[in-house]
């Protein structure tokens, strides 16, 4: 295996596992609080605890992916998430097991903003970069959200739910001994001092954002402490946007959000995340209250359409180096809208074969954006600043999926009524289309 594609398997397998951790342990919390005990609190902290470091941390490891080198960091990122995955397995009880979940989180957050400046650095050829990226999107986000709950169900059912960390160690260490194999010196290092204050305020405002969101779903809005998250998310932004304007070395440079094509990327696979992650969570209500499935038949009815993302992930790469990647975006953005329509058209029927179609649309649909709204930031951001700009990124395409969570919640409630989908699917499809006008507007 050559340099490069030893480097690109290691990034590929190390955005799978740190994405697989996202959705894998849902499944099992009912058999950790039988294990450990907690109440329900405590047990949603155990999902919810990996969701806020990894959300509040991507934008640090970008800026430490420029500035010590994307290898060194993807390396760091994978022993600290592989280490505290052992230590989720081994946990006692459950205040160790929600601390090594915050630690998985910090490694995370670490390694992947460096898996892009690494499939950059290996790609320096644009269509090459763009197929790569097609593989990284299906094997990353689409895989390993597809077989999370399956895989999941399965090691907690035959193995018990210490067995979902377990297999990170191996995974884990296949992609730290891959990455070591890669060539040795990372692509456009910026050597610049890190922005402290920057940093400390950009880790406050997303923790805070991302907690208030979370417990927003089950506190209620108008809850104090989902009030106090989100107004210290307000006051952290505020400040960090004057630390910026005044700091010599800005952790987030100003001229990175003026280009065109950035901006614009980012903003699309923002929204787009804010329909996708918003339609998984307000059809998996709907299915289970509305139809009465079982949670088990629920996840299994998605597996289509996950698998029509993933196909549609590599059919994008092919996509964007024959057409321009906005043609790519604004056609999958299209289908997606025509997806969801007609999910909408026919969810009274109490019937999935009726709602498969629509279903593999819309997956097909975002499935082509992702990679091609991927490719378009890489190259808009050069590769000095690869790292950052893929954490910008990731972070906003994080938090657009915690509000898409939010306002379909908000939409849909416990998602029994007809009436509840289709207005949830009516915000999905308004997002796909700022999302596409985004970028068929952004000049070349």
């Amino acid at each position: 295996m050559t340099h490069s594609r030893a480097s690109f398997v290691a990034a590929c397998l190390g955005a799978f596992v740190v994405y697989l951790d996202v959705s894998v342990v849902n499944v099992a919390t009912t058999a950790i609080g039988r294990d450990l005990g907690g109440d329900l609190v405590t047990l949603e902290w155990v999902v919810n605890g990996y969701t806020l470091s990894f959300g509040a941390l991507l934008l640090t490891g970008g800026t430490l992916s420029d500035t010590t080198g994307a290898r060194r960091m993807f390396r760091l990122g994978m022993v600290v998430f592989t280490l505290s995955s052992l230590g989720c397995a081994l946990a006692p009880a459950q205040p160790i097991l929600i601390l090594s979940r915050i630690a998985q989180g910090v490694g995370g957050a670490l390694a992947v903003p460096a898996t892009l400046s690494v499939v950059r650095a290996a790609f320096p050829d644009e269509h090459a970069r763009a197929r790569a990226v097609g593989l990284w999107a299906a094997l990353g986000g689409s895989l390993a959200l597809a077989v999370g709950p399956v895989v999941g169900g399965v090691l907690v059912e035959h193995l018990g739910w210490r067995a979902i960390f377990l297999v990170n160690v191996p995974l884990g260490g296949t992609a730290l001994t891959l990455a070591r194999t890669g060539s040795g010196t990372p692509e456009g290092v910026a050597r610049r001092r890190l922005d402290l204050p920057g940093q400390a305020l950009a880790v406050a405002g997303l923790a805070a954002l991302t907690a208030g969101l979370v417990e927003a779903g089950t506190l209620g809005w108008s809850a104090t402490p989902v009030v106090g998250c989100l107004a210290t998310f307000a006051l952290s932004l505020v400040a960090f946007l004057l630390v910026e304007r005044r700091s010599a070395a800005p952790m987030l440079p100003p001229n990175l959000f003026r280009r065109t094509g950035f901006s614009a990327a980012t903003a699309a696979g923002t929204l787009v995340n804010f329909a996708f992650y918003g339609l998984i969570f307000a059809l998996s209500l709907f299915f289970q209250h509305a139809w009465a499935l079982s949670p088990a038949t629920t996840g299994l009815a998605f597996l289509p359409l996950t698998a029509s993302l993933g196909v549609s992930n590599l059919a994008s790469a092919r996509l964007s180096t024959r057409r321009d990647t906005r043609t790519v975006i604004v056609a999958g953005c299209a289908a997606a809208i025509m997806g969801c329509g007609g999910s909408a058209a026919v969810a009274g029927h109490h019937s999935y074969p009726a709602i498969l179609l629509p279903l593999l649309v819309a997956g097909a649909g975002i499935g082509l954006v992702v990679p091609a709204v991927t490719a378009a930031m890489l190259s808009a951001a050069g590769p000095t600043q690869a790292g950052i700009a893929a954490g910008a990124f990731n972070t906003l395409r994080q938090v657009g999926g915690l509000v898409g969570v939010a306002v379909m919640g908000l939409l849909g409630g416990t998602g029994e009524t007809l009436g509840s989908i289709q207005a949830c699917l009516l915000a999905a499809a308004v997002a796909l289309a700022a999302a596409g006008a985004t970028s068929a507007l952004r000049s070349r």
